[in-house]
C-alpha cells in the first residue's frame, strides 16, 4: 500500500532560527524542523512528523515487549487518591503530583507512574499461582509537575512512557522476569540506534532493591554517571559505593599526637580554616548538621568534599532529611555554629563517610567559638555510629571494582528497571493461592522507558550541524524525494515517490510549488530522513541523485536503479 506524504499538504512549518528559549540541541531542532510545538511550560503538541517518530518508537517497544510475553493494557491517567495514600506516595511525591478534586470534593491525581493501580488490577484478576507469572505493560501519557520543565520534550510535565510490571510467586521468578526485561531493553535501544550504558542505580520513590538505569550519553543529559576505563563498572553517581575497608587498608598505621586545640578566629568555613592554618582542605573534617525526621544528626566528610544530599536521603529513606536552620542551634550550647567537631557531641548521632575511617586524624571544630582542634582521631577521640557513602563523586575517585580512577559523563535517562519485591504487594495484600493451598505473597518488578524522552535522546545523539538525522527504524519516512525546480522535475519526483510508496516504502515528497530548490534542500537536511532522492538537472534523462543524509555520500542513478537500491 502506498505511503506517500506530499509536503504541499503536510502541516509543517520549518524555522531558520533557533527558538529564543531553547538551550539543548534537541529542543532547537525538533521545533525548527516542525516536529513539536510548545503550548505551555513542559506541555507540547506532537505535530505530524513528530507523531510519526513517536509512534515508530512505540512500535519498536511494543514488538519487543510482546516478544517476551508481556501483555498490553491501558490504565486510566486520572486516579483516585486512596491507592497512593495507601502506598505513602501521595505524600512522598510532594509537589510533583498534579492533584485535583471532582465536583463532589473527592481527591484525584494525574498518574506519574502506576505501581499501585497495576497491583490492584492483578489482585482483582489473579487469584491462583496458576495465573502467574504475568507481565503487563502500557504506553501512556504520564504527568509530573516539574518545578522547572526545560529542554523541550526532554523534561516535560506531560510525557509519554512505557511502564511494565511483572508479578511472580518467587524471588527466582522475579529474577527471570527482570532478566527478560533487561534483554528486551537492550534489543529496543539497539533497534532505535541509541548509544547507551547500563548502570547501577538507586530506586528512589519507586522503592525496591535491585535497580539499573539505561543512560544515553549526551551533553544535554541531566544525569551524571561514572564509567571505569579499566573494567565494566558503571553506575549513577548516587549508586557509587566506597568502603571503609578500602581506607583502612590504605592507612599506614602511624601514631598521632594528642588532641590539641587551636585558636582560629573568624574561621567558620573550611575555606577560611584551611587558609588560616595553611593546610589543604583535605586535612580538615567537615561536619554537616541535618535533621532526620526532626532529630539532629551530624555527617562527617573530608573537608575537600561535598555531601550528596540525594545519596544521604537514599540511605536514610523513608526518613525525611533536611538541613538545619539557625533556630535549631537555640538551646543547644554543644552545637557551636561553624565550629562543630565529632568529639564530645551530646546526644547526636554521628554518620561518617568511609573516608573518615578508624585511625585517620583530622583538624575539626572544637565545639567552642573561634576554636578548632587537630589530631582528632576517628576511633580514638570519637566514634562513628554509621558509615555511609555520602560524598559527591568526583572524577578520579577509585573504581569500587578495580581501584582505577573513574570518569564522569553526562547522560539522558531513557530506561529504568527495578526489582520492587513485595513493597506494593504488602501494601495491597496481593496474595494468590499457592501450590500447597496456602496464600503466597506476590513479588513484583517495575520497568520504564521514556518514549517521548527517547525522541529527544536520539535527536541529541544523531543530529549534525545541518539538522536532525534519524536512524532508519524510527525516521518519519524512509526516503525524502525532492523536486528541484521546474515542472519536469516535479513530475518525475511525484512519479518516483508513488513507485516507492507502492513498493512499501514510507515516502515524503517535496513538490511544493513556488519554493526554491535551496529551501527544499535545507528542509530535507533539517527534517533528517535517512535517504534523500533529488529529481534535478538530469531529470529529462531519467537520472536522479541519491544522497545518504548521515554520510553525505551522493550517487547519480537511473530511476529504476534508485528504486531497486531503496527497496532492496
Amino acid at each position: 500500500m502506498a505511503q506517500v506524504q506530499r509536503m504541499s499538504r503536510l502541516m509543517v512549518k520549518t524555522l531558520r532560527d533557533d527558538p529564543a528559549d531553547a538551550e539543548t540541541l534537541s529542543h532547537k531542532l525538533l521545533v525548527r524542523a516542525g516536529y513539536v510545538r510548545r503550548n505551555a511550560a513542559g506541555i507540547w503538541t506532537w505535530l505530524p512528523l513528530g507523531k510519526k517518530v513517536l509512534d515508530n518508537i512505540s512500535r519498536v517497544v511494543r514488538e519487543e515487549m510482546d516478544g517476551i510475553g508481556a501483555q498490553e493494557v491501558l490504565l486510566p491517567a486520572l486516579l483516585p487518591k486512596e491507592a497512593y495514600e495507601a502506598s505513602g506516595r501521595w505524600e512522598e511525591y510532594g509537589d510533583l503530583l498534579f492533584r485535583l478534586k471532582d465536583r463532589k470534593g473527592a481527591d484525584y491525581l494525574l498518574g506519574p507512574t502506576h505501581e499501585e493501580i497495576f497491583t490492584q488490577t492483578v489482585k482483582d484478576q489473579c487469584t491462583s499461582y496458576k495465573d502467574l507469572p504475568v507481565m503487563l505493560y502500557q504506553i501512556q501519557v504520564k504527568y509530573r509537575d516539574e518545578a522547572r520543565p526545560r529542554s523541550g520534550v526532554l523534561r516535560g510535565r506531560e510525557f509519554h512512557m512505557k511502564d511494565s510490571y511483572s508479578f511472580d510467586t518467587t524471588d527466582e521468578g522475579l529474577a527471570e522476569s527482570y532478566a527478560l526485561h533487561r534483554a528486551a531493553y537492550q534489543k529496543i535501544f539497539a533497534r532505535l540506534g541509541l548509544d547507551y550504558r547500563i548502570v547501577s542505580a538507586v530506586s528512589g520513590a519507586m522503592g525496591g532493591s535491585a535497580s539499573e538505569e539505561f543512560l544515553a550519553p549526551a551533553a544535554a543529559g541531566e544525569d551524571t554517571f561514572v564509567d571505569c576505563p579499566a573494567c565494566d563498572y558503571a553506575a549513577n553517581t548516587e549508586a557509587v559505593t566506597f568502603s571503609a575497608e578500602a581506607v583502612a587498608a590504605a592507612y599506614d598505621g602511624s601514631e598521632h599526637g594528642p588532641v590539641e586545640e587551636l585558636d582560629t578566629p573568624n574561621t567558620p568555613t573550611i575555606e577560611t580554616l584551611a587558609d588560616h592554618l595553611g593546610v589543604p582542605a583535605s586535612a580538615t573534617l567537615k561536619n554537616l548538621l541535618v535533621k532526620v525526621d526532626g532529630e539532629i544528626v551530624a555527617v562527617g566528610i573530608p573537608g575537600d568534599r561535598e555531601v550528596d544530599l540525594g545519596k544521604l536521603g537514599e540511605h536514610l529513606a523513608p526518613a525525611v532529611v533536611e538541613l538545619v536552620t539557625a533556630e535549631d542551634f537555640v538551646g543547644r550550647p554543644d552545637l557551636v555554629r561553624g565550629y562543630v567537631g565529632p568529639q564530645g557531641l551530646e546526644k547526636v548521632r554521628y554518620i561518617a563517610d568511609p573516608r573518615v575511617a578508624a585511625g585517620t586524624a583530622w583538624i575539626t571544630g572544637a565545639n567552642k567559638p573561634d576554636t578548632h582542634a587537630k589530631n582528632v582521631v576517628a576511633g580514638r577521640d570519637f566514634e562513628v555510629d554509621d558509615y555511609l557513602d555520602v560524598v559527591v563523586v568526583e572524577e578520579g575517585d577509585p573504581c569500587p571494582n578495580c581501584g582505577t580512577g573513574l570518569k564522569l559523563d553526562r547522560a539522558i535517562e531513557i530506561g529504568h528497571i527495578f526489582q520492587l519485591g513485595r513493597k506494593y504487594a504488602d501494601t495491597f495484600q496481593l496474595d494468590v493461592l499457592g501450590q500447597q493451598g496456602k496464600p503466597v505473597r506476590v513479588t513484583m518488578g517495575s520497568y520504564g522507558i521514556g518514549v517521548s524522552r527517547a525522541v529527544a535522546a536520539l535527536a541529541e545523539q544523531s543530529a549534525d550541524d545541518k539538522g536532525l538525522c534519524w536512524p532508519a527504524e524510527i525516521a518519519p519516512a524512509d526516503v525524502h524525494v525532492v523536486a528541484a525546480g521546474k515542472a519536469l522535475q516535479t513530475e518525475l519526483a511525484v512519479e518516483v515517490a508513488e513507485k516507492l510508496g507502492a513498493a512499501g516504502l514510507r515516502v515524503l515528497v517535496d513538490e511544493r510549488p513556488g519554493v526554491s530548490p535551496g529551501v527544499k534542500f535545507t528542509d530535507a537536511e533539517l527534517i533528517g530522513v535517512p535517504k534523500i532522492l533529488v529529481a534535478g538537472r538530469r531529470s529529462a534523462e531519467g537520472v536522479v541523485e541519491l544522497k545518504d543524509r548521515r554520510t553525505g555520500e551522493r550517487e547519480e542513478l537511473t530511476v529504476d536503479e534508485a528504486i531497486a537500491r531503496l527497496t532492496a
